[in-house]
């Protein structure tokens, strides 16, 4: 008998669960997916002119060559062709401007292979020639341009650092009212830009950049200590400001009003999602 209320009971539950057997058929779970989804995007957005800088060549511990990652370049410039924006290349001094190799799809020592955005902006009969001659900023009218964007890489911790040129160029973009996007090692920018009252333009903001985990990683894997310095501990001695990260290699971008940021590579999508959006907020003004 009380084997059998045992038994009874069990069968109690399983009916309250809803799993009892019945004549009915199993839950069909496409029958739960049934809603309709739509979405649409602008094809083209108003006519906007963006400037993008990437560091020139330099010698990372005057053995290994290093420019700028080439996703944090290709993937925004992707994107803003298609939103039908045009966008011009620079670098400090101007001229020609090279790949960290490893980040190149089309280097033999590269561990990006399937970057086909930037195997595409390679190959491109125009685009991929704007490498062989960029502007420097000297000759470049900020007034010409709606934004500015910094790509990272392993150049920008050698050559942005002492480029006190670079820093006021990016402060007058700023000054402006114009927008300023920085990826990966191109926001160490952030750690010296000064603004003309003397405040840095880090100051009151909130903003993102490779962080010392991502740095940790890159020693671990090259065997020895890439960088004198990181971005991360260097902003966390700004009390003025605030420098975010999400788990090293997540995706992560940030917007504070006219500054923009991403954290690494991979955040190169979010970053320039964040730009077309602050650029088509321009046209309601």
């Amino acid at each position: 008998m009380k084997v059998r209320m045992l038994m009874l009971c069990s069968l109690l539950t399983i009916s309250s669960m809803g799993f009892a057997q019945t004549n009915e058929s199993p839950l069909n779970t496409e029958e739960m997916n049934t809603e309709v989804i739509r979405r649409t995007a602008p094809y083209k957005y108003p006519p906007k002119k963006i400037l993008y800088i990437v560091s020139n060549p330099a010698m990372l511990k005057g053995m290994l060559p290093v420019g700028f990652f080439a996703e944090e370049m290709t993937r925004p410039f992707f994107e803003f062709i298609q939103a039908g924006y045009e966008v011009d290349l620079a670098s400090s001094q101007g001229g020609k401007v090279e790949f960290d190799g490893f980040s190149d799809p089309e280097n033999e020592q590269t561990i990006y292979p399937n970057d086909l955005v930037t195997i595409g902006f390679s190959n491109h009969e125009s685009f991929g020639k704007l490498m062989d001659n960029t502007l420097a900023i000297a000759d470049v009218n900020v007034d010409d341009y709606d934004a500015v964007c910094v790509a990272g890489g392993g150049g920008p911790l050698i050559t942005f650092k002492d480029d006190t040129a670079l820093h006021q160029f990016i402060a007058e973009f700023y000054e402006k009212g114009k927008i300023v996007g920085t990826l990966c090692h191109g926001s160490s920018l952030l750690l010296w830009t000064q603004l003309s009252d003397g405040t840095m333009l880090a100051d009151g903001k909130t903003w993102t950049g490779y962080c010392d985990a991502e740095e940790a990683m890159n020693n671990e894997a090259a065997g020895f200590e890439l960088n004198e310095y990181t971005i991360e501990t260097e902003a966390r001695k700004n009390p003025n400001t605030n420098y975010e990260a999400a788990d090293p290699l997540q995706p992560f971008a940030i917007r504070d009003g006219r500054l923009i940021t991403g954290q690494q590579q991979h955040s190169s999508a979010l970053f320039a999602e964040l730009m077309i959006e602050a650029l088509s907020e321009t046209d309601e003004q």
